[in-house]
């Protein structure tokens, strides 16, 4: 089904929030004259929601249900909305009530305006737990903009409205989905930021655990690599490999002009640690090397790039 907009809603025990939520989607697209269609991707509900859900679709006709077998993580939901999704705009939010949709006006202008690919959501005025919005906002103003040149004040906001291309084109999975913004930014796309109205949790708990941020930054490493070295390896491993190696001669440089001098180096763990260092530099580099002709050699290095504009699909 064609349609304007298409809502990506990843659903995961939220029976109680479900009835308020669907009200809020029809309500701001009807008054913007807009066509839809709400996509919700249940993420092996245990509550009664994906029964709910499937009940609904019967009844309206722009409502359709996807269900994994089992939790599957968010990423995996957002990836297959995305694939099922038939708007022109894509909007995904969560289910639990937090994120409004009548920010969805607001959001269009911004982009329209703007010439934005995509819109992330900020929550100015959170009203998540202390714990929650500290950590967000120490990784969002510091651990991001150390890699990347992306300055947004909300990475993880599940409000986001993108433009059909962008979520054809993006591949994520595992927790990339917190970085769908960054991922956006560096395949070229232009992407903005607009405040945003936020809502305490009305039903249920929230899915937060305290110790999602020893994840997140794994994800972000794994992203910096496959952003600016997964073509080109050599060029990481050599800059850590030189590291390794120059400390490691200078180490060993020294000890040499001790032992010039007469001084007994053998039993020093100076030597040790010297030798240890400068081994384990070149090591790396060549690790790198080995790495590259993996690459040179693999369908990765022979990919088609994206155009911006190709005249010959006219």
């Amino acid at each position: 089904m064609k349609a304007d907009f298409t809502a990506v809603v990843p659903v995961l025990n939220e029976l109680e929030s479900l009835p308020e939520l669907i009200s809020q989607l029809d309500d701001v697209f009807v008054k913007m004259k807009k066509t839809y269609e709400i996509v919700f991707i249940d993420d092996g509900s245990s509550d009664g929601s994906l029964e709910f859900m499937k009940k609904i679709e019967k009844d309206e006709k722009n409502v359709r249900v996807f269900s994994f077998r089992r939790n599957m993580g968010k990423a995996n939901a957002l990836s297959l909305g995305f694939e099922k999704s038939h708007g022109d705009y894509i909007l995904t939010l969560d289910a639990d009530l937090q994120d409004d949709p009548s920010n969805l006006p607001l959001m269009l202008t911004t982009m329209e305006e703007n010439n934005f690919d995509m819109i992330s959501g900020w929550r100015k005025n959170r009203r998540d737990s202390l714990l929650k919005t500290i950590s967000s906002k120490m990784f969002n103003r510091v651990a991001v903009p150390m890699l990347f040149k992306v300055d947004l004040h909300d990475l993880n906001c599940g409000l986001k409205l993108y433009k059909k291309e962008l979520v054809k084109e993006i591949k994520i999975y595992g927790g990339m989905h917190r970085f769908i913004p960054v991922i956006a930014s560096e395949l070229g796309f232009r992407v903005g930021e607009v405040p945003i109205v936020h809502h305490p949790r009305k039903y249920g708990k929230s899915k937060y655990k305290p110790t999602k941020i020893l994840t997140d930054i794994p994800d972000l490493l794994t992203l910096f690599f496959l952003s600016y070295y997964v073509r080109r390896p050599l060029h990481f491993f050599f800059k850590i490999g030189s590291l390794l190696l120059g400390i490691g001669g200078i180490i060993l440089l020294y000890l040499l002009v001790l032992r010039l001098m007469g001084h007994t180096i053998g039993t020093r763990p100076l030597l040790t640690f010297g030798v240890l260092l400068f081994t384990t530099g070149v090591q790396t580099i060549l690790t790198g090397i080995l790495a590259d002709l993996v690459v040179s050699r693999s369908e990765t290095n022979n990919a088609t790039i994206p155009l911006r504009y190709d005249s010959d699909a006219k």
